[in-house]
């Protein structure tokens, strides 16, 4: 949508996300990212910390239940999504206003870790253009784009003097 202001935050989570359902059932995760820049002080020769800024954010629908069973405190991550304004009244009355990062992808930051990715099942609602019918679709078994080569079907590229002039696609 044109006007909005998107940005990319990489951080650590100051906890874990906090699983909420809504009156309807809707599941939200909310969490806070901690996003700390670090400056070399060549007069100090050594690494300072500026101020910090902490960042809401929030989840929605299935993608809310991903993150709240993947991501734990501590965990450094990369988060990008849309910029939110609210305003609301405080418990005293006063006016305040807050500034929330409406998450479109995060994941955990890999500089420093490692992980192992499992594709969700299917819920089947909401996200990309099914229709609400409740008809039963054939499972279909699809190849992983990331398996192993040769694990499904012969790889023309992958087998030495295989190849010719043809491309195997």
């Amino acid at each position: 949508m044109a006007g909005e202001t998107f940005i990319t935050v990489v951080g650590n989570l100051t906890a874990d996300p906090e699983l909420r359902y809504t009156q309807n059932g809707l599941p939200v995760a909310n969490f806070t990212i901690a996003s700390t820049p670090r400056t070399f002080d060549r007069q100090a020769n050594e690494w300072k910390d500026g101020e910090a800024l902490f960042l809401r954010a929030s989840v929605w629908r299935d993608f809310a239940e991903h993150v709240a069973g993947s991501l734990t405190k501590g965990m450094r991550v990369v988060a990008t999504g849309r910029l939110r304004q609210r305003s609301y009244q405080d418990r005293e009355g006063q006016n305040r206003t807050a500034i929330e990062l409406e998450v479109d992808e995060i994941g955990p930051s890999l500089r420093y870790a490692t992980a192992q990715v499992t594709r969700a099942a299917s819920s089947g609602g909401g996200g990309g253009g099914g229709g609400g019918g409740q008809q039963a679709r054939p499972q279909v078994q699809q190849e992983e784009p990331w398996a192993t080569p040769g694990s499904a079907a012969p790889d023309a590229w992958s087998a030495p003097g295989s190849y010719g002039d043809d491309t195997p696609f």
